[in-house]
């Protein structure tokens, strides 16, 4: 298949599929005489489960040490899974502090509606000190 296909077939375009080739997510597909690419028959396999790995928050470099796992058989399983286990802790820890984020945020919120004068601005407090270096 050529470039344009692959792309299309995986959803992605052109350029994501030329960086995971450079990148060594992708097998650099051999060369027509005319020097377009052609791509084997796992290239849009290959391209789907990077962008579902990423769909479920694992980074590039992650993605490439599935691949390793996922062409070891099972076996591999153990090594999937303690990646798996730890971005679950990583997403645990980036939910906890959005909640906290989310939790300054309806304070901020709260605050807005009272009478002027009653009125804090813990955010605007932080970003002001911030600014002074505190």
């Amino acid at each position: 298949m050529r470039t344009g296909q692959v792309a299309d077939l995986a959803g992605v375009n052109i350029q994501t599929l030329r960086y995971y080739e450079r990148r060594g997510l992708l097998p650099t597909p051999s060369r027509r005489a005319s020097g377009y690419r052609v791509y084997g028959p796992d290239a849009v396999r290959t391209v789907r489960f990077v962008k579902r790995a990423q769909q479920l928050g694992f980074s590039l470099a992650e993605v490439e040490s599935l691949l390793e796992l996922a062409q070891g058989g099972p076996s591999s399983c153990e090594g999937a899974r303690r990646l798996a286990v730890d971005k679950i802790s990583d997403l645990d820890q980036r939910i906890t502090h959005l909640h906290a984020m989310r939790d300054s945020l309806q304070h901020l919120v709260a605050t807005c509606e009272r009478p002027r004068r009653q009125r804090e601005c813990p955010l605007l407090d932080t970003i002001q000190d911030a600014d002074r270096g505190v």
